[in-house]
């Protein structure tokens, strides 16, 4: 029987091709969509999970809080004594490591030279966290000694060729001591929260040059190491987490605090899961960008939504034959068939287009996603689903698809009564159009509210990238610092050359987060005020303002004719406004001590955006720290836009004059501020692509139902013309009743696309509203595609000979 339905079913599918085909086609293209969908939900739920003791790892944090218990900064990172304290006073603990991000290094080997922007201080734990194959060398042993490292397959080929890379000495940075390669390991896997290329040995950092012992036990401001946390199976991890107030009043004391003040007030420790930290944690300093699980929803709804629209498609196409399989019902049930056998054979041809769009779909996804990835930004494959886990539901998944499109059609095209449609006469299944209507509207608001969704993106974009920063961005080089004692030749020779502008130093640059907060204290005719806000602070020289092209509003920067300026400070707009001193010009001369220095605050500079668009602009101060001090870390050189080429190698030659052993390396200030909205501009992308997949599975939707409807008026649509109507006003009949259609979907569709876009724009502390006239434009836009749509049928039909259809009476 199972054979007979099948083989009646492909009868079917050759003889309606051009229905067959559409119905394929708008399966394929909804199942193409959600694997490639899939794929990428299941990359990015997948992160850290090919760990085996990914549930038994977590992660430690520390957040910062004003004393009235607001919290100001999360950082991923925690300062350097933690991990041996924690492992020390909790003995459930079975291990703790530590990795220190390190930034860009600059490698050398021979003669030659690299930089590289993956390198951690690791200890010989790590391996036990993050598991990798170690293919030269031993993974308990090779980082125990100082000043040993261990790199990837992908660095020891570069560096070394077909060279045994086992105990080769290399240069790394100033470092005073070279290292000895001391093993190779493979990558970590794509799907991990970072990606060290280079593990230099933690005990190197005992080395006083380079950190020192006593850094490591006592110093807790430098929260920029990443402790993880190994706990047995299935621990209440919160029993030590509950402990961590008294732990960090235990040990946590800073220098000229009193002896009875509590850690616990103004610090806090968190537990972060493993496979948490790339979806759920967005905390300052990650050692890299993290995936959002808000993303991961959106996407999920845009293919069930796709996956829906591709199924209604199907129903609709599916009935709008129907009038051509009446005669085929009709005979079939007049011999016998009963209405089960009808079903079965219905929902078979369904299962059946289901799967063969499938298997198309699958080919498709194959092909399509490293356009997908690129465009994403992961490097997903589908080998990621070959799992059980989604080969089983996939399996399922056109029986499922089959049976959930073809029901109502099957359930339609059954109930017809065998005497009518064999002699021609009633409408068929006339009760069913509200139904199909219902669906058509479904579509469109899908569709409308992917169409303002792309907009709003979009606006939100540009916005962004067209809103001033307070700076001129345009035309900066930044690279790191790292000239000691030799910067101010380097920058009297950079500004001999008429291609450069400026150059100026500072701790961190814009685009950059604003992680860096001291002590403060401000004064008021000698009496100490209090303080109730977080200050960051960015330590620069004196040409970094005019580099940057930062407004002064009130007061001066720092200048050399002033040595004092080393112990005074400039403040922004917003921190004037928060310290309660009113206009900028009131805050010139007033005390102030910060980090342990006093002076005045000397200037006022005008608020700019030093992070991105998605943190309001905070109270910020500028240190100008003593040459002997090494506050700076990153250099930035404004060069004239008419020959960027020749700029870039002018600095580029004086660069190598300087640090021969240091690799040049640079970005524009402008592209960094681009990579700060990446998430966004992919987002706006796939938004596009999705909306207009959607809007064209709809369209196919509406071509079957009006293709249904219009079959029903053939003999109206005749005698209209016999009356003397018009091809136009034909036309208009048949399609007002759609589009009021695509018009109840608008309406619908406006308030939903609303609320979901206001709440994403909530992101950005700097956004647009969304304008009425976006709404107006949406609707506007799929109205005329639904007309265009509909119009094929209309003015076919309108220009049909009136004789044929009234002779078929």
């Amino acid at each position: 029987m199972l054979k007979n339905y099948i083989r009646i079913a492909f009868r079917n599918l050759n003889r309606y091709r051009f229905i067959s085909f559409i119905n394929l086609f708008g399966l394929t293209v909804g199942l193409a969509c959600c694997l490639l969908i899939l794929n990428y939900i299941v990359n990015e739920l997948s992160y850290d999970k090919y760990n085996s003791e990914a549930d038994n790892i977590y992660r430690v944090t520390r957040s910062f809080n004003t004393p009235d218990g607001v919290d100001v900064l999360h950082l991923s990172a925690v300062a350097p004594p933690f991990a041996g304290l924690l492992k020390n006073d909790f003995p459930d603990i079975k291990e703790v490591t530590s990795v220190l991000s390190n930034g860009n290094l600059a490698v050398k080997y021979e003669e030659k030279l690299f930089n590289e922007q993956n390198a951690f201080f690791a200890d010989d734990k790590f391996f036990q966290f993050f598991p990798v194959a170690v293919v030269r060398g031993n993974a308990q042993k090779a980082l125990t000694e100082p000043y040993s490292v261990m790199l990837t397959e992908k660095l020891a080929t570069k560096y070394f060729g077909n060279e045994d890379p086992m105990n080769k000495m290399i240069k790394i940075d100033n470092l005073p001591n070279q290292f000895k390669v001391t093993g190779v390991y493979k990558e970590l896997p794509t799907n991990s929260h970072m990606h060290p290329e280079l593990l230099l040995s933690f005990k190197t950092l005992k080395d006083p040059v380079v950190y020192g012992e006593q850094n490591l036990k006592t110093n807790w401001g430098n929260n920029a190491f990443h402790t993880y946390l190994l706990f047995p199976k299935n621990y209440p991890v919160e029993k030590i987490a509950n402990q961590f107030p008294a732990f960090l009043d235990k040990h946590v004391h800073f220098s000229g605090e009193p002896a009875d003040a509590k850690a616990s007030k103004g610090t806090k420790l968190f537990l972060q899961k493993l496979t948490d930290i790339h979806l759920h944690s967005h905390l300052a300093d990650e050692l890299e960008e993290s995936g959002d699980i808000k993303r991961v929803y959106i996407f999920t709804a845009i293919g069930l939504f796709i996956l829906l629209i591709a199924c209604i498609n199907y129903m609709n196409l599916s009935t709008a034959r129907s009038i051509a399989r009446a005669k085929e019902i009709g005979v079939r049930k007049a011999i016998g068939a009963q209405r089960k056998e009808l079903i079965i054979q219905f929902l078979t041809e369904s299962v059946l287009i289901t799967i063969i769009s499938l298997v198309l779909a699958v080919i498709a996804t194959s092909v399509l996603l490293p356009f997908i990835n690129k465009l994403a930004g992961q490097e997903s494959n589908s080998l990621i689903l070959l799992n059980w886990k989604f080969i089983v539901p996939l399996l399922v998944l056109p029986v499922f698809i089959g049976l959930m499109s073809g029901i109502y059609p099957a359930l339609f095209m059954s109930s017809f009564d065998p005497v009518k449609v064999l002699k021609g006469v009633g409408k068929i299944g006339t009760r069913g159009i509200s139904f199909r209507q219902v669906l058509v509207v479904v579509q469109f608001s899908i569709s409308i509210i992917l169409i303002v969704s792309t907009i709003v993106v979009f606006q939100q974009l540009k916005y962004l990238q067209s809103t001033s920063l307070g700076f001129n961005k345009e035309h900066i080089l930044t690279m790191r610092y790292n000239f000691g004692n030799n910067y101010d030749s380097f920058r009297n020779e950079l500004l001999r050359s008429s291609t450069i502008v400026d150059a100026g130093r500072s701790s961190r640059i814009p685009s950059g987060r604003l992680l860096d907060e001291m002590d403060t204290k401000v004064f008021e005719k000698e009496q100490e005020q209090p303080v109730k806000i977080s200050l960051k602070v960015v330590a620069v020289d004196y040409d970094f303002i005019p580099t940057y092209g930062i407004g002064v509003v009130a007061g001066r920067n720092f200048s050399r004719e002033h040595s004092t300026d080393t112990t005074n400070f400039m403040l922004n707009e917003t921190a004037v406004s928060k310290l309660g001193w009113g206009a900028p010009q009131n805050a010139i001369g007033k005390d102030i001590m910060y980090g342990g220095v006093r002076g005045k605050v000397i200037g006022v500079a005008k608020d700019f955006h030093f992070e991105s668009m998605h943190e309001k602009i905070v109270p910020l101060i500028m240190s100008l720290p003593p040459e002997r001090i090494n506050a700076y870390g990153r250099l930035s050189v404004k060069i004239k836009g008419n020959n960027i080429q020749a700029a870039i190698a002018e600095v580029e030659t004086k660069w190598h004059k300087y640090l021969p052993e240091t690799p040049f390396e640079y970005t524009f200030l402008n592209e960094r501020f681009d990579r700060l909205y990446k998430s966004e501009q992919q987002q706006g992308k796939v938004f596009t692509i999705f909306a207009c997949i959607a809007v064209f599975i709809a369209c196919l939707g509406l071509f079957g139902l009006s293709a249904f409807a219009i079959s029903q008026r053939i003999k109206e649509i005749g005698i209209r013309k016999v009356l003397g109507a018009s091809i136009p006003e034909i036309v208009k009949v048949l399609s007002v009743d759609f589009l009021k259609l695509v018009i109840i979907a608008a309406v619908i569709a406006f308030p939903v696309a609303w609320y979901v876009m206001h709440q994403w724009l909530q992101d950005f502390a700097y956004r647009v509203s969304i304008q009425w006239w976006v709404l107006a434009i949406s609707g506007i836009a799929a109205i005329l595609i639904a007309l265009i749509t509909i119009s094929f049928q209309s003015i076919k039909a309108a220009m049909a000979n009136p004789v044929k259809s009234l002779r078929s009476e």
